[in-house]
This record gives C-alpha cells, structure tokens and sequence, in this order.
C-alpha cells in the first residue's frame, strides 16, 4: 500500500442497495491489503450474501439513505483510513491507492470523476452536479469540480466533523463541513465508467437527480 504509514488500515466502505449483480466485480478489483466493508442499505437481491461470499464484512444499515449508510460503515469501520465508492461497477477501486497516497498533504481527498466511455453521464445528472460544484467553490472556497462518491479520509478526521446529512446531502454536507472545520481538501482525477448492472438510483432518472438537488439544495 503506497503512501500508507506501516500498521495503517485502510478501509473501504461500499453503501449498496440492490448492487448484487455488480459487487463481485467490484470486490475483485479491490487493491490488496485493503479492508472491505459493505453496507447493505436494504436490499432485496441478496446483496448482502454476495458481499460475504466474495469476502466482504457486511454491516446493515435499515435507515434507508446514501448518507446514513456510509456513517454506518464509518461507525463499524477500524481506525485508520476510510475509503468510499459506490457498488455499482462506475469507479475503479484501482484508484484508490492515488488518493490515499495524496492524503500526505491533505485532510480528504475526493475523487473527480472522468468519463471514459460514452454515455456515461446524463445530460441531466452533468448540469446539477457542475451547479452544486460551482456553488461550492463561490461560496464556500471549495476547489472541487464534482461532487463524487469516491473519498478517502482519516476516520479520526471524519468523526470530528460530526453527523452528517443521512440522504443524498451527504457529499455536499461533507465538503461545507470540511471547509468550515478549515481542512485542506484537494481532487484527483478518476475513472468514470457505465455502471455494470441495473439503473442508478440517481442519475438514472430525472426523478432520481431531482431528490439529489433537493437534498443537496437543503445543506446550509
């Protein structure tokens, strides 16, 4: 694990709801020597037997929402470094270990997604989230251009900042916290892809980006 101090745990928390068919190429492609947690939002595809079939630690959240399960997994998580990305199959766990290795000279470090194949990002779901960005530079001197779901953090820093939004909000809420808290936030470019199986609960559809804003619209 480069860049991590020795004795160091390193994380990853994957919030899933309904990512059965995914997870397993997801789990696979996990850099070795990191910890992989699953947090099973409540699922109905058996989700959670796959995760523990291919080796995961699973930990159940029954309080639906983005935010609420990864504060599960951060709870349930060892000290050390916290990782987060979706199940989905749209983000390499490849790319993890860059951002852990920039947390040298930064508090969190979020991943900014590249798409790297067509179609891949709704014209819908690009608008809102280069608006929340945007807002989040003028505002509150953020200097992100996404706001993604693949972070990497100190636990110790992250419990400092307290509860957070439990629903979409939580991304947003992150960063208007970490700025607030003065911790040095910096972006490194990832890989975007199609997610592998099923619709994404946000982008997928306009209904699903418009429950997004709401929630993000709703961070103060």
């Amino acid at each position: 694990m480069t860049g991590v101090p020795e004795g160091t745990t390193v994380t990853v928390v994957i919030p899933c709801l309904d990512e059965a068919g995914a997870l397993p190429g997801v789990l696979a492609a996990v850099p070795p020597g990191y910890r992989v947690l699953v947090v099973d939002n409540g699922s109905r595809d058996g989700t959670a037997d796959v995760a523990r079939l291919h080796g995961a630690a699973v930990v159940t959240e029954p309080r639906r929402g983005y935010g609420a399960a990864v504060q599960a997994g951060v709870a349930a998580a060892p000290e050390g470094i916290v990782g987060f990305l979706d199940g989905d199959g749209s983000m390499d766990p490849a790319d993890l270990p860059g951002l852990v290795d920039a947390l040298d000279d930064a508090d969190l470090v979020v991943g900014r997604r590249i798409a790297v194949e067509p179609g891949v990002w709704p014209l819908h779901a690009r608008l809102g989230n280069r608006l929340l960005a945007m807002r989040l530079r003028r505002r509150y001197r953020v200097d992100v251009h996404d706001i993604g779901a693949m972070r990497v953090v100190r636990r110790s820093t992250l419990l400092a900042l307290g509860p957070l939004h439990p629903r979409f909000g939580y991304p947003l809420d992150l960063l208007v916290r970490a700025a607030a808290a003065g911790l040095t936030v910096v972006e490194r470019d990832i890989d975007y892809r199609n997610r592998t199986h099923g619709r994404s609960k946000v982008s997928g559809s306009w209904r699903g980006t418009a429950a997004t804003v709401r929630d993000f619209w709703a961070v103060r």
